[in-house]
């Protein structure tokens, strides 16, 4: 039973949900806090904030007595409902981040209002409700003023204005604003806070006039559920995950520009203790075609397309310069690290960070990734103009003189570069889909007998020189004997057969010895399971034929998802809390991709009955 008069206590990563407009994020506890939200993107500083320090911010809504309470979605959407039962009564809490009234299927999210939407619905008896409205503009450094209005309670604070209204009495209180109301069965109080930036000009503000109608819940509701009516063509296993995930991914698109963040927030611990905090509200390219083979399983071919498109554009005209694995929602290059001092950091864990510096890291591997989405997407992109078709040109031409080098993996390391086995692998990936794209791409015969010769020597190095005979496996670096579980790409890249001798070998290898409570480590001192790894065994076993261990480890991995179906970026296996920013894209990427190889495990993806081939 909660005691909402008790001293405040830092929920665990799992016992939040998400809620999105596919332009922002906000995170909700299991009480019905909103300890999380930056707006109007998902990279903006945050107002409420408490998710990352205990002063940074929050809006919480919950009976003035003891309570319990469960929560779920609205089916096919992420539209949060928390269920109060108190001695007095029972009522709901539905929480929405509002889309624009009447958007339906792909219009949703174009043109959010950014407008967070809270429904009290009494259900049956009567219970007495308290709200406390405390929004820290910029991460916490900014204390709002707070001002009592006609429709309800405006805060400013350094770039932004907050209006919070609805049917109840404020009164503020130290930069906070509190009500206390009560609610009787069949009763609903609706409560919404808009965002405004504080200098925007009236005219420029695009809103809508005070007698156009107006974002409601029930809307966003049917705007979540006409876009999942319109994305049911998923044909493969664990079709409700699948559906739960694909939801998360497009609240994870920034629905202006198509791209996909990895995640919606930043600096949550991925170790307890540890300094890897690291901020994941950008769109990575290492990402992109696992993303975009999700996304056309579970979604249908519009969402990849734009993703892919997104990225065309932000990449612009290649010459010399370094490749960028990363950028801005809306294709910013710099994004520049800081660390925020002022905040304590998730339960005390330290550094926050606010930008990643892994955008000036040389990772080879995107090359690959860049070319195979262009590979999958083939047919559906239709004629490539001249500035996309240089830019897979520029990839491929990079593998071929690149790949010999040492860069920074896959991981991010940070320490020192080396020569890993999957950026390698990744270079092989690109110069293969290169050569089957030449046509395409308006590739010289030239070109195309440099990049098979290429590709030759890349998978004529990686099977020589990645082999480790003491670990019996393929290797994470060229050289090493240490396991890294990054070499199960491998077979799902096509560039060694699951069956091949080796490379069975090498899965049964990471399975025993880096697999632990039904999930996988990265390396062997890493002390957590890491989810996208553990489907990529899921996928390894399952083309392998051993499709029981493939989905009974399916089934212990998604076992550590929270009860909304969430998964974030590492899980202990111990106390099995989610671990990393949350959620994450990866992981559901993951989760759909090996849901699918276990019905399809015979079928090569490009080959599958109305997919892109």
């Amino acid at each position: 039973m909660a005691q909402p008069g008790d001293r405040w206590r830092q929920p665990g990563i799992g016992d939040y949900s998400f809620l999105s407009d596919c332009a922002s994020a906000a995170l909700v506890d299991r009480d019905a806090s909103i300890d999380w939200w930056c707006v109007p993107r998902f990279d903006s500083p945050s107002v409420f904030g408490r998710l990352l320090d205990p002063e940074a911010g929050h809006w919480t809504l919950h009976p003035t007595g003891d309570f319990e309470s469960t929560r779920r979605y609205v089916e096919d959407t992420l539209v949060l409902c928390t269920r109060f039962v108190t001695p007095t009564g029972t009522v709901t809490v539905t929480d929405t981040l509002a889309f624009e009234y009447g958007a339906r299927g792909h219009e949703i999210g174009l043109r959010s209002p950014h407008i967070l939407l809270r429904n009290v619905e009494g259900l049956h008896g009567s219970v007495q409700m308290h709200s406390e409205f405390a929004p820290r503009m910029e991460y916490g450094r900014t204390r709002p003023h707070l001002r009592v209005t006609e429709s309800g309670v405006e805060a400013r604070g350094g770039p932004v204005r907050l209006m919070c209204s609805g049917p109840v009495t404020w009164e503020c209180v130290d930069s906070r604003a509190v009500t206390t109301f009560d609610v009787s069965a069949g009763h609903r109080t609706e409560l919404r806070v808009g965002y405004v930036a504080s200098f925007e000009p009236p005219a420029a503000r695009d809103r809508p006039s005070e007698d156009a109608p107006q974002a409601t819940v029930d809307d966003t509701i049917a705007a979540w559920q006409s876009w999942a009516a319109e994305h049911t063509s998923y044909d493969g296993a664990f079709p409700a995950e699948v559906r739960r995930s694909s939801l998360v991914l497009q609240g994870l698109t920034f629905q202006p520009s198509g791209a996909v963040v990895a995640a919606a927030t930043t600096s949550l611990p991925e170790v307890m203790g540890g300094e890897f905090n690291f901020d994941y509200r950008f769109a990575w390219l290492r990402d992109l075609s696992l993303t975009i083979r999700s996304l056309w399983l579970a979604a249908c071919p519009h969402e990849p397309d734009r993703l892919f498109r997104w990225f065309a554009n932000a990449a612009g005209h290649l010459g010399d310069e370094l490749v960028q694995i990363m950028y801005g929602v809306e294709g910013e290059r710099d994004l520049t690290e800081r660390e925020l001092g002022n905040l304590a950091g998730y339960r005390g864990n330290r550094p926050v960070r606010v930008g990643n510096n892994a955008w000036e890291q040389k990772q080879l591997d995107v090359l690959g990734e860049v070319l195979d989405a262009a590979y999958i997407l083939r047919d559906s992109l239709g004629d490539l103009d001249h500035p996309v078709q240089h830019l897979l040109v520029t990839f491929a031409d990079r593998a071929a003189k690149d790949w010999p080098q040492p860069d920074s993996g896959m991981w991010e390391t940070r320490d020192a570069v080396r020569h890993y086995t999957s950026s390698k692998v990744m270079c092989w990936v690109a110069l293969d889909r290169a050569v089957t794209l030449a046509s395409r791409i308006s590739a010289t015969s030239d070109a195309v007998a440099r990049w098979a010769a290429a590709r030759d020597d890349v998978h004529a190095a990686v099977v020589d020189q990645a082999w480790s005979e003491s670990l019996g496996a393929y290797a994470g670096a060229f050289g090493s004997d240490d396991l890294d579980a990054s070499v199960l790409i491998l077979p799902l890249v096509g560039f060694l057969p699951a069956s091949n001798a080796r490379m069975r070998a090498t899965i049964e290898v990471i399975d025993t010895q880096l697999g632990s409570g039904g999930l996988v480590r990265r390396w062997s001192a890493e002390p957590h399971g890491f989810l996208i790894c553990t489907y990529w065994l899921v996928e390894c076993l399952a083309l392998g034929g051993q499709s029981e261990r493939a989905e009974e480890i399916f089934r212990l991995a998604t076992s550590y998802a929270n009860d909304l179906g969430l998964l974030s970026e590492q899980a202990d296996q111990t106390s099995r809390e989610l671990l990393g920013n949350m959620p994450q894209a990866f992981s559901h990427v993951g989760l759909i991709n090996a849901a699918w190889r276990l019905a399809h495990s015979s079928t090569d993806f490009a080959d599958t009955p109305g997919g892109p081939a």
